[in-house]
Formats: C-alpha cells, sequence, structure tokens
C-alpha cells in the first residue's frame, strides 16, 4: 500500500539534516515497532516518545521537532485536541495522525485541528518513512485508504468561518456535554434551568453546525473534543 501524497508548496530541506521526530501513542508494542522502524533509518531521530496527549504537548514545546506522530485515542487528552494545541503554539511543527480509524468524522476533525497529513497504521513501512520526509518537505500526505472521504471533507472544513468548536455558544457547549453524558432533554432543562424546548432548539443548532444527522454522532464528537466543551461551559459566554 502507497501512502498518498497531495503535494503543496513547501520549504526545501538539505539532505543532510535529520528529521527530528516525537512520537505519541498509548500502546507501548506500538511504539517498540515504531521505534524500530524509525532507527533504520538515516534520516529520522527519534528525540522523545509520549504515550498520552498531554505528554505529546509537553515534549513537543521542549524539544521543538520538526515532526510529531499523534495517535487519535490516548489518555488524559486525545490526540486530535493535542494536535489542535501544538498547531496552534508551534505552528512550525508538522502534525501527523497515524491512527486505525478509517471514517470521515476522525479525519475531519483531524484536518480542522491543522493536522499535515493522516496515515493509517496498516500502511507499509518504507511508506510510514517516505511520507514523513514528505510531510516535512511540505506536502500533505494521506493513506490510500482515506483518499475516498477527502473531497467530501475537504469542501466542509475549507469552507470560510466554518470551525465548528469556534462556532458553537458556550451554552451550546453546555447542552453537547449533557447530551454526551446520556441526559434527556429534560434532565439537561432541569440542569442548566431552561425550557426542554429549548434545549432541543440547541440540539437541532449543534447538529447543523457540526455536520451531524444523529444524537450518536454528537456523542462522538463531543467526547473527542470534552476538555474544550468543558473549559468553555465553565467560562461561560
Amino acid at each position: 500500500m502507497r501512502a498518498s501524497v497531495d503535494r503543496s508548496v513547501g520549504g526545501q530541506r538539505t539532505r543532510q539534516e535529520r528529521i527530528r521526530l516525537v512520537l505519541a501513542d498509548d500502546h507501548e508494542i506500538v511504539r517498540v515497532g515504531l521505534r524500530h522502524l524509525l532507527g533504520r533509518s538515516d534520516r529520522i531521530e527519534l528525540v522523545a516518545e509520549a504515550r498520552t496527549g498531554e505528554e505529546a504537548v509537553a515534549l513537543v514545546r521542549h524539544h521543538r521537532p520538526d515532526v510529531v506522530l499523534l495517535d487519535i485515542v490516548m489518555p488524559q487528552m486525545n490526540g486530535i485536541e493535542a494536535a489542535r494545541i501544538i498547531r496552534t503554539a508551534m505552528p512550525s511543527v508538522r502534525v501527523v495522525m497515524l491512527t486505525s480509524y478509517e471514517d470521515s468524522f476522525h479525519i475531519e476533525q483531524a484536518l480542522r485541528a491543522g493536522a499535515h497529513g493522516y496515515l493509517t497504521k496498516d500502511m507499509a513501512p518504507e511508506e510510514l518513512l517516505e511520507a514523513i520526509e514528505a510531510t516535512v518537505a511540505g506536502e500533505q500526505v494521506f493513506s490510500p485508504a482515506i483518499l475516498d472521504f477527502l473531497p467530501e471533507v475537504r469542501q466542509r472544513v475549507l469552507v470560510p468561518g466554518q470551525e465548528p468548536l469556534v462556532r458553537l455558544t458556550a451554552q451550546e457547549c453546555r447542552v453537547l456535554r449533557l447530551i454526551a453524558q446520556g441526559m434527556t432533554s429534560k434532565e439537561i432543562a432541569k440542569q442548566l434551568g431552561i425550557s426542554p424546548r429549548t434545549v432541543e432548539t440547541h440540539r437541532a443548532h449543534l447538529m447543523e453546525k457540526l455536520h451531524v444527522h444523529n444524537v450518536a454522532a454528537l456523542v462522538r464528537f463531543a467526547l473527542f473534543n470534552m476538555e474544550y466543551l468543558e473549559r468553555v461551559a465553565r467560562g461561560g459566554e
């Protein structure tokens, strides 16, 4: 399986420079395998490993690598939120998701967070090494399994002003957080001091803003962005 590279303009890098990389995955067996693979390359230097999203952010802040490989599901902070923080605080770092998830939801969230690539863990070792070099050279990289999702996802991601988290009000964040906790409209209304009909209105607005069509999709979005939702809900409007 060959990783597909969506080429874009990027800076040139001399062959003598080694690519400094931070790896983040909560499974030790995955990190061991990737450590061994990366060690086979004389172009890539693994400078640090993380098992949580928070560790990944801290290590990237400390080491300032050229690229970070992020799993999506990790303890404390998921890879999507870690990618968002890294891209905001350290825009020069290239962020690539390396995951087993092959669906439009996770791809869209990764691209909205600013990821430069989305690779699946079933890709060939040599292709992963090529993809790392390509993304540091300024290209976007995607595994072949991801390509079918890209046109639709990119159309949503590239619409101006459509960043979903930014567009949610504090009250919508509160409602979404409680929906993810399994509360009914009546329970949410009682906790927030609003009417059940208002809760349903917020639910409809959430689905429209997040481009989802059922509660299960709302819950999934909320779980992957819970830290942000709780921060906004506590801070108010």
